[in-house]
Order: structure tokens, then sequence, then C-alpha cells
């Protein structure tokens, strides 16, 4: 199994500017080859190797015009060439997007394998520098002493904070958690984030929303200075910080409602949601967005199977607001002014999050009892079994 561990960096003045002029390097290397990938598509019609931008990378550090490519470390521009082949690869199997240049704004990273870096009791020491450089542990129950990192990528945000990202090959998986005996199904949304089967509402805090004041002065404030000016720079790193607190809010509510989760119950059940298809909403966007709603499925993913829980995700075009979680009457519609509807049926009053989430949890339990309680890794494989059995659905006729 391969685990990441990300730490954050304090690297000292010198150390700053070798990596720095490696982050340039990387990005420059990028993008020529990037570039010339492209011309030599369009000249001649032929694709491009790994092997053959390896050699194109060589030519250009001897072509007299590059020689500060030999000042940083020849890892990092080879790794480069790997990602770029890689993002080609994804593209032409249409997991990603085509390839695009990359900017000296924004995110910088550079990537080490194990030729480029040396780890000894527990420091860091990188290709080019002569001390280790500095970072901050966070796993107070792992001696980073005992782990042997694979490769050690080294990035440093717009707002200015460094990080370093340690790649672990283990043997052992971890030990599943306790059985507690629960189940719960989850119904996402935007007035309340997520609605559990047992009644319980978990509110939106909506990050984004509570900051967009201050975000808007600070582009206002960036947007008046002059283009390539010092102070434009130092507006747009206030800019950045201002994302970057609005961004690190969102993901602790994500890791602790996504752990609290997967900490009290053995089954979790989740809609398959099409997130993509929803952001197209530019009513909705910036809140469903704001949401995160990807996120907190991958989350609850991979500390499910880390715990030995169980994740089904159901259909998403299974009607789970609109069947009655009683009964299993179908309504024929419901407006999603809705909050709450009473079945004709059974008479029982229903709120319409907390009904769809007992609805998810049933439909989820049907799913596992036929052997499909296992966790998906992407949307296109975020089906379960119940989008096979699914059978033409009529109002009034129960439904599970």
């Amino acid at each position: 199994m391969r685990t990441a561990y990300k730490v954050r960096v304090y690297p000292t003045a010198e150390q700053a500017a070798v990596l720095n002029r490696t982050f340039g390097c990387v990005r420059l290397v990028w993008n020529i080859v990037l570039a010339w990938r492209q011309a030599r598509y369009r000249a001649e019609g032929v694709t491009t190797s790994y092997a053959q931008t390896d050699r194109y990378l060589t030519e250009l550090k001897r072509d007299g015009g590059h020689d500060f490519l030999y000042e940083v470390s020849s890892v990092p521009l080879q790794q480069a060439l790997r990602h770029q082949h890689t993002a080609f690869v994804n593209f032409f199997a249409g997991r990603a997007k085509y390839p695009r240049f990359k900017s000296r704004h924004g995110r910088k990273s550079a990537t080490y394998t194990r030729s480029a870096f040396r780890w000894r009791d527990g420091r860091l020491h990188l290709a080019k520098m002569d001390d280790p450089i500095d970072f901050v542990w966070s796993w107070p129950e792992i001696d980073p002493a005992t782990i042997s990192p694979t490769t050690v990528t080294v990035s440093r945000d717009s707002d200015g904070r460094w990080y370093a990202s340690f790649a672990v090959e283990t043997e052992n998986e971890a030990e599943p958690a306790p059985a507690t005996g629960s189940e719960v199904g989850v119904d996402l949304g935007v007035s309340d984030f997520a609605v559990l089967s047992t009644g319980e509402k978990i509110p939106n805090p909506r990050h984004l929303e509570r900051k967009a004041r201050n975000l808007a002065r600070y582009q206002r404030r960036m947007a008046r200075k002059q283009r390539g000016s010092s102070n434009r720079a130092k507006a747009r790193v206030k800019v950045a910080r201002a994302h970057a607190k609005v961004r690190d809010a969102r993901a602790d509510f994500l890791h602790r409602t996504s752990t609290r989760l997967v900490r009290d119950h053995d089954l979790i059940v989740i809609e398959d949601l099409n997130v993509k298809g929803m952001v197209r909403n530019r009513r909705l966007a910036r809140a469903i967005s704001d949401c995160g709603w990807g996120e907190f499925c991958r989350q609850l993913e991979y500390k499910a199977a880390r715990a030995g829980r169980h994740l089904v995700v159901i259909d998403r075009w299974y009607p789970s607001s609109k069947t009655c979680s009683a009964c299993g009457h179908l309504l024929a519609t419901l407006s999603l002014s809705s909050r709450h509807w009473t079945c004709p049926d059974c008479g029982t009053r229903h709120d319409r999050d907390v009904n769809a989430a007992k609805n998810i949890l049933a439909a989820g339990r049907a799913v596992s009892a036929c052997g499909a309680d296992v966790s998906h890794s992407g949307s296109s494989r975020m089906r379960s079994a119940l989008k096979q059995e699914a059978q033409p659905v009529r109002a009034g006729i129960p439904r599970l």
C-alpha cells in the first residue's frame, strides 16, 4: 500500500534560492517540451514518447543557451518529463484534460527520486544542498526515522508556504477499527452540508461565502496595482493567503466530518453525485463548489478502506427524496421548494432530506446484502449494483 505524508517545510534563504531555481527550470522544461511536442505533431503528425523527450532535454542542455539547467539537479527535470508523458497518456485515455502550459504564478513543485535525496535518521538531504532541510512532523505515533520514502515532492503555494510530500510503500495494512454495529445513510445538500438517516443535520459552514467580502476587497486592491510592479506582487500574495484560509478551513471541516462518520459507523451509504454536471448551474455553481462534495467522497473512500468500513455508493437516479421511507410509496412529482411532504398512502409526515437519507441507507443495505459493498475510487466506477437491478419505477408502487 502506498502512503503519503505531507509536512510543512521551513527552508533557509540559501535552500529557498536553490528550490526556486529548480522550480523555474522545471517550469521551463515543461513548457519548452510541451511546445515542441505540439509543433512536432502539427508538422509530422506523430506522437512523442518519453525517450524522445529525454533526448530532446539532453540536446536542450547542450545548445549553449540553457547552461543554467546544469545548476539544478537533473532528476526533477526528468520527473517533469515523466509527469508530462503520464498526462498525455491520461488525456488520450479520456481520464484527464489536455496538458496545459505552466504559469510562473501559482503552485510550484519539484519531484525528487532516491537518486536525488538522502533520508537519514528522519532528516531530509536534497541534491544541490549542503544542509538538511527543516520540516515539522505531524504524526507523533510514527517515528520519521523508521520510514523510507521512495519519492519526495517539494512544493510552494502561491501564498508562500513550503511543503514536502513523502511517498512511502508500506507492506502491512492498517488494522480495522472495532465494529460499532451502526449504519448510516448520508444525503448531501447545500442548505445543510449533510443530513444523516439518524435525523442529524450537519450545517454547511459556507467558508467561501463568509470570506467573500474580504476576498473581493483584496482582489480590487490587486486590480488597482500596475502590472509587473512589486506592489502588485504583494497584493497577489494577500489574495492567495485569503484563498488559502478558505481552503484550509474547508479541508479541516471535511476531514473532521468524514473521520467522525467512519469512526462511528460500520456501513456508510452515499449517492453517486454528478458534481461536474451540477456546477454548470450558474446560480448554484459557487455554493456547490464551496461544499467540496467530491473531496468529501474521496476522503470517505480511503478512510473507510483504511478502517475496514463498508462504503456503498448508490445510483444517482434513485428517487430517494420522492419515495416514502415508511411504506415505499413513490410520488409522481416533488418540487425542490417542498422541504416537507405527507405520504398520501400511509399519512407519514416527512422531512425531505431526512427521508432521502433513510432511503439511501435502505438502498445501501440492499446493495450490501447482494455482495456489492465495495468502495469506489472514481466517478466512472462509482456505480452500485443497485443500478444493474433497477426496474422501471411507477407512482404508487413501493420501492425496496
